[in-house]
């Protein structure tokens, strides 16, 4: 049975409340901490742990921590990315609805390690309900006096907030989501400086997701050295998987990062295989803006190695055979999904949620989704398919944050590795309108 560090006491009833929590271990990091560690000892611990960045980008939480700069009477600030916007990922909200205590537990330890005394949680707009559970959760914080001044008699004081989101996925870039924070529209600043620097109000500032956040507290009750016992190599500790699409058990599952891709898709503990007895057409195993996988490349790398859940297996080979794990966001398709819907259906979220600050991503965004939309419907050019490319090369890279290239990689790797199926769409339009839309015969005509 896999180890559980953050979802272990998901089913216990009533572990929403913090009496519950409690009677579960709750807070014995904060504890830990604030009576026999000093700030510096917590990151160290963390840095041990080998954590990475649990929100997409994988970056090694430890050192993100120690770039935070300390000038003398200035303030620092933690925030939370809980803007999980990530088509496909839905990991986050699981973990705040179930065991909001959790995520509080690992503000208040993050907090004290970087000498925050005011930290905030930025949650996206949709998940209103989720607002009234962390508020809930932070007044029995405050009341049991986890929160408030001079906690535990420690003499550290820290504040915290919840702050809800316009409804933007730009706002889960980390400098969109301090501009928001600030009361200014979402758009994603210019680096340097960066917020370790100059975040929110130009203090210096650390944003970190959910995951992250939560994964602190088995690191810091346990110590860093046997967090990183459980992985394989610089992918340490357990990952939280949004899985879904043609799976037989869609949901979220904590895994340790040893396990291979194919167990997790076809093991009864995991997805328990593809719908219905489907074949395995292809996966986005780390959420929309990541390199689709066809499914010869799924399970194995181009090397014929057996695939891991981790950063770098996932990774092997770049772009041109990989992938990356990104968010988590795990989306298995059959062999009857039709890979140029799927990547319209993405291109229309991105063009829809580009914040237009920068051109190559505000005007290329809407050209592909142009593009293939038309592709789709059925009035398609071969020359599309180059232009496409072309477009998406044009924007990579081009960009002051990342959306212009998470808009970018799933078109480019679609066409990639299933080119034919976009020929089909130019070559048979008819097939496909009956195909995609179930139109026959004269609506067929009228349409072309």
């Amino acid at each position: 049975m896999a180890r559980k560090l953050l979802l272990e006491h998901a089913q216990v009833e009533g572990i929403n409340t913090y009496e519950v929590y409690r009677k579960n271990g709750g807070y014995r990091s904060v504890e830990k901490a604030l009576k026999t560690m000093s700030p510096d000892e917590v990151v160290e611990e963390v840095k041990k742990s080998g954590l990475r960045g649990r929100g997409g980008a994988g970056f090694p939480t430890g050192m993100k921590w120690s770039f935070l700069a300390k000038p003398e009477g200035v303030p620092r600030y933690l925030v939370c990315n809980a803007d999980e916007s990530e088509p496909g990922t839905f990991k986050d909200r699981y973990l705040m609805e179930k065991i909001p205590h959790l995520l509080i537990e690992g503000m208040i330890t993050s907090s004290y390690a970087l000498g925050a005394n005011t930290s905030y949680i930025y949650i996206r707009g949709e998940y209103s309900w989720i607002l009234f559970i962390l508020e809930r959760a932070i007044a029995e914080a405050y009341k049991a006096g986890w929160l408030g001044k001079n906690i535990l008699g420690s003499g550290y004081d820290l504040d915290l907030h919840v702050n809800i989101g316009g409804g933007a996925y730009i706002c889960g870039e980390e400098t969109a989501l301090i501009e928001s924070l600030e009361g200014k529209r979402g758009n994603p600043r210019i680096k340097p400086p960066f917020p370790a620097v100059k975040g929110l109000w130009q203090s210096p500032t650390v944003v970190n997701n959910v995951e992250t956040i939560a994964a602190v507290v088995p690191i810091v009750n346990d110590g860093g050295d046997e967090y990183a016992k459980i992985g394989i190599g610089k992918s340490t500790g357990t990952k939280l998987i949004s899985a879904s699409g043609n799976i037989n058990k869609p949901g979220v599952y904590e895994i340790e990062m040893n396990i291979t891709v194919e167990e997790f898709i076809y093991s009864d503990q995991w997805c328990g295989g593809i719908k219905n007895g489907k074949k395995l057409k292809a996966c986005v195993p780390g959420g929309s803006s990541v390199p689709i996988l066809p499914h010869f490349l799924v399970c194995k790398t181009a090397a014929g190695e057996d695939r891991m859940m981790t950063y770098e297996s996932l990774s092997d080979g770049g772009f041109a055979t990989g992938s990356m794990l990104g968010s988590g966001g795990f989306i298995v398709y059959d062999e009857t999904q039709c890979i140029v819907r799927n990547t319209w259906n993405f291109a229309r979220f991105y063009a829809h949620e580009s914040c237009g600050q920068c051109s190559p991503c505000r005007e290329g965004t809407g050209w592909m989704e142009k593009v293939l939309h038309r592709m789709e419907n059925g009035a398609g050019k071969m020359s599309d398919i180059d232009l496409l490319n072309d477009v998406a090369k044009k924007i990579e890279g081009n960009t002051i944050c990342p959306l212009g290239d998470a808009a970018a990689w799933p078109v480019s790797a679609a066409i990639r590795h299933f080119r034919e199926e976009f020929e089909w769409h130019v070559n048979e339009p008819r097939a496909c309108l009956e195909r995609n839309y179930g139109l026959i015969g004269e609506k067929v005509a009228a349409t072309l």
